[in-house]
Protein backbone atom coordinates (compact mmCIF):
# COMPACT_ATOMS: atom_id res chain seq x y z
CA UNK A 1 0.00 0.00 0.00
CA UNK A 2 1.46 3.93 -0.91
CA UNK A 3 1.42 6.15 1.74
CA UNK A 4 -0.43 9.21 1.44
CA UNK A 5 2.45 11.05 2.27
CA UNK A 6 4.31 10.23 -1.18
CA UNK A 7 1.22 10.92 -3.53
CA UNK A 8 2.17 13.73 -6.13
CA UNK A 9 0.03 16.78 -5.26
CA UNK A 10 -2.73 17.42 -8.29
CA UNK A 11 -2.02 19.94 -10.52
CA UNK A 12 -4.95 21.92 -11.81
CA UNK A 13 -5.87 25.42 -12.74
CA UNK A 14 -9.14 27.43 -11.18
CA UNK A 15 -11.45 29.38 -12.98
CA UNK A 16 -10.50 33.26 -11.66
CA UNK A 17 -14.06 34.17 -10.99
CA UNK A 18 -13.64 30.87 -8.42
CA UNK A 19 -10.65 32.49 -6.75
CA UNK A 20 -10.60 35.55 -4.23
CA UNK A 21 -8.83 38.47 -4.61
CA UNK A 22 -7.21 39.72 -1.07
CA UNK A 23 -7.26 43.49 -0.80
CA UNK A 24 -3.86 45.36 0.64
CA UNK A 25 -5.73 45.94 4.08
CA UNK A 26 -6.08 41.58 4.11
CA UNK A 27 -2.28 41.09 3.14
CA UNK A 28 -0.93 43.50 5.72
CA UNK A 29 -3.80 41.85 8.52
CA UNK A 30 -2.15 38.59 7.41
CA UNK A 31 1.47 39.46 7.72
CA UNK A 32 0.25 41.44 11.05
CA UNK A 33 -0.90 37.72 12.60
CA UNK A 34 1.95 35.66 11.23
CA UNK A 35 -0.14 33.85 8.60
CA UNK A 36 2.53 34.68 6.19
CA UNK A 37 5.55 33.11 6.68
CA UNK A 38 8.01 35.66 7.59
CA UNK A 39 10.88 33.45 5.65
CA UNK A 40 9.05 33.68 2.58
CA UNK A 41 9.15 36.95 0.19
CA UNK A 42 6.01 37.68 -1.18
CA UNK A 43 3.91 40.16 -3.14
CA UNK A 44 0.01 41.10 -3.53
CA UNK A 45 -0.25 41.00 -7.29
CA UNK A 46 -4.40 41.16 -8.51
CA UNK A 47 -5.90 40.24 -5.05
CA UNK A 48 -3.34 37.11 -5.23
CA UNK A 49 -0.55 36.65 -3.00
CA UNK A 50 2.31 35.42 -5.07
CA UNK A 51 6.33 34.33 -3.58
CA UNK A 52 8.88 35.73 -5.12
CA UNK A 53 11.83 34.39 -7.06
CA UNK A 54 15.04 33.97 -5.12
CA UNK A 55 17.71 36.03 -6.62
CA UNK A 56 20.68 35.01 -7.89
CA UNK A 57 24.29 36.62 -7.19
CA UNK A 58 23.94 38.23 -10.92
CA UNK A 59 20.88 40.01 -10.05
CA UNK A 60 21.85 41.25 -7.16
CA UNK A 61 24.82 42.71 -8.60
CA UNK A 62 23.13 44.53 -10.99
CA UNK A 63 20.41 45.94 -8.67
CA UNK A 64 23.64 47.28 -6.53
CA UNK A 65 24.83 49.20 -9.87
CA UNK A 66 21.94 49.99 -11.02
CA UNK A 67 20.94 51.31 -7.68
CA UNK A 68 24.38 53.03 -7.36
CA UNK A 69 24.12 55.16 -10.87
CA UNK A 70 20.89 56.12 -9.91
CA UNK A 71 21.74 57.75 -6.76
CA UNK A 72 24.95 59.29 -8.31
CA UNK A 73 22.72 60.76 -11.81
CA UNK A 74 20.18 61.81 -9.47
CA UNK A 75 21.47 63.07 -6.44
CA UNK A 76 20.47 66.74 -7.26
CA UNK A 77 16.64 65.89 -7.92
CA UNK A 78 13.79 65.39 -5.48
CA UNK A 79 13.56 61.72 -5.43
CA UNK A 80 15.21 58.79 -3.87
CA UNK A 81 16.26 55.41 -5.22
CA UNK A 82 14.19 52.77 -3.44
CA UNK A 83 14.93 49.23 -4.11
CA UNK A 84 12.75 46.11 -3.28
CA UNK A 85 9.90 48.17 -1.00
CA UNK A 86 6.28 48.17 -1.87
CA UNK A 87 4.43 49.98 -4.42
CA UNK A 88 0.47 50.51 -3.38
CA UNK A 89 -0.88 50.33 -7.19
CA UNK A 90 -4.11 49.87 -6.55
CA UNK A 91 -6.39 48.43 -3.37
CA UNK A 92 -5.24 44.54 -4.59
CA UNK A 93 -1.89 44.76 -6.28
CA UNK A 94 1.46 45.79 -3.53
CA UNK A 95 4.47 44.56 -5.70
CA UNK A 96 7.83 45.02 -4.61
CA UNK A 97 9.61 46.11 -7.33
CA UNK A 98 13.72 45.82 -7.80
CA UNK A 99 13.68 49.35 -7.78
CA UNK A 100 11.67 52.60 -8.19
CA UNK A 101 12.22 56.13 -8.61
CA UNK A 102 10.37 57.46 -6.07
CA UNK A 103 9.14 61.49 -5.25
CA UNK A 104 10.51 63.33 -2.26
CA UNK A 105 12.42 61.67 0.49
CA UNK A 106 12.28 58.43 2.77
CA UNK A 107 10.25 60.14 5.25
CA UNK A 108 7.36 61.58 2.70
CA UNK A 109 6.48 57.40 2.97
CA UNK A 110 6.55 57.21 6.90
CA UNK A 111 2.90 56.45 6.94
CA UNK A 112 1.90 54.85 4.04
CA UNK A 113 3.50 53.30 0.56
CA UNK A 114 4.64 54.91 -2.54
CA UNK A 115 1.59 55.14 -5.18
CA UNK A 116 0.92 55.33 -8.84
CA UNK A 117 1.27 59.25 -8.83
CA UNK A 118 4.39 59.15 -6.63
CA UNK A 119 6.49 56.80 -9.14
CA UNK A 120 8.91 58.31 -12.10
CA UNK A 121 10.14 54.81 -12.95
CA UNK A 122 10.26 50.65 -11.91
CA UNK A 123 12.87 48.67 -13.11
CA UNK A 124 12.54 45.07 -12.27
CA UNK A 125 15.85 42.94 -12.75
CA UNK A 126 15.48 39.49 -14.60
CA UNK A 127 17.14 36.15 -14.18
CA UNK A 128 14.58 33.69 -14.03
CA UNK A 129 11.35 35.91 -14.22
CA UNK A 130 11.88 37.37 -18.06
CA UNK A 131 8.47 36.45 -18.92
CA UNK A 132 6.52 37.47 -15.94
CA UNK A 133 8.27 40.65 -16.08
CA UNK A 134 7.86 41.41 -19.64
CA UNK A 135 4.47 39.90 -19.77
CA UNK A 136 2.58 40.53 -16.92
CA UNK A 137 3.59 42.97 -14.96
CA UNK A 138 4.34 45.50 -17.64
CA UNK A 139 0.24 45.13 -18.22
CA UNK A 140 -0.05 45.35 -14.04
CA UNK A 141 2.43 48.70 -14.17
CA UNK A 142 0.62 50.03 -17.46
CA UNK A 143 -2.77 49.72 -16.07
CA UNK A 144 -1.79 51.47 -12.96
CA UNK A 145 -0.03 54.53 -14.94
CA UNK A 146 3.64 54.48 -14.18
CA UNK A 147 4.75 56.37 -16.77
CA UNK A 148 8.11 54.48 -17.19
CA UNK A 149 8.61 50.50 -16.72
CA UNK A 150 12.28 49.18 -17.32
CA UNK A 151 13.78 45.33 -17.38
CA UNK A 152 16.91 44.77 -17.37
CA UNK A 153 17.33 41.16 -19.11
CA UNK A 154 20.37 39.07 -16.95
CA UNK A 155 20.64 36.33 -19.45
CA UNK A 156 20.73 38.12 -22.71
CA UNK A 157 22.23 41.24 -21.81
CA UNK A 158 18.84 43.76 -22.73
CA UNK A 159 17.33 46.58 -21.16
CA UNK A 160 13.52 46.58 -21.76
CA UNK A 161 11.80 49.81 -21.89
CA UNK A 162 8.25 50.26 -21.58
CA UNK A 163 6.36 53.18 -22.37
CA UNK A 164 2.91 55.10 -22.59
CA UNK A 165 0.90 53.37 -20.61
CA UNK A 166 -3.07 52.42 -21.18
CA UNK A 167 -6.00 50.25 -19.45
CA UNK A 168 -4.35 47.49 -21.58
CA UNK A 169 -0.61 47.96 -21.53
CA UNK A 170 1.88 49.79 -22.36
CA UNK A 171 2.05 50.65 -26.61
CA UNK A 172 5.70 51.46 -26.54
CA UNK A 173 7.94 48.53 -26.16
CA UNK A 174 11.60 48.84 -26.81
CA UNK A 175 14.80 46.45 -26.47
CA UNK A 176 18.16 47.85 -26.05
CA UNK A 177 21.36 45.83 -26.45
CA UNK A 178 24.81 46.89 -25.36
CA UNK A 179 27.00 49.43 -25.90
CA UNK A 180 23.21 52.02 -26.15
CA UNK A 181 22.82 53.99 -23.37
CA UNK A 182 18.88 55.20 -21.88
CA UNK A 183 17.52 58.59 -20.84
CA UNK A 184 14.48 58.24 -18.21
CA UNK A 185 11.41 59.56 -19.65
CA UNK A 186 11.18 62.09 -16.37
CA UNK A 187 15.01 63.16 -16.36
CA UNK A 188 15.92 62.79 -19.69
CA UNK A 189 19.51 65.12 -19.10
CA UNK A 190 20.72 61.59 -17.90
CA UNK A 191 22.01 58.43 -19.37
CA UNK A 192 22.66 55.15 -17.91
CA UNK A 193 24.53 53.07 -20.97
CA UNK A 194 24.03 49.49 -20.61
CA UNK A 195 27.17 48.31 -20.06
CA UNK A 196 27.79 50.03 -16.63
CA UNK A 197 24.32 48.22 -15.06
CA UNK A 198 25.12 44.48 -16.17
CA UNK A 199 27.25 42.09 -14.53
CA UNK A 200 30.81 41.69 -16.41
CA UNK A 201 31.24 38.86 -18.91
CA UNK A 202 33.06 36.20 -17.12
Amino acid sequence: MTSSNTLPIPTFTLEPTTLKRWTVQDYHRMNELGILDPNERTELIAGQITLMAAKGTPHILSLRLLSHQLDKLLVDQPVFVSTQDPIQLDDFSEPEPDLAVVRGTELDYADRHPRPSDVYLIVEVADSTLRQDCEIKDKLYAQANIIEYWVLDLKNRQLHLFRNPTSTGYTSHLILTEPNEASPLSFPDITLTLTTILPPIS
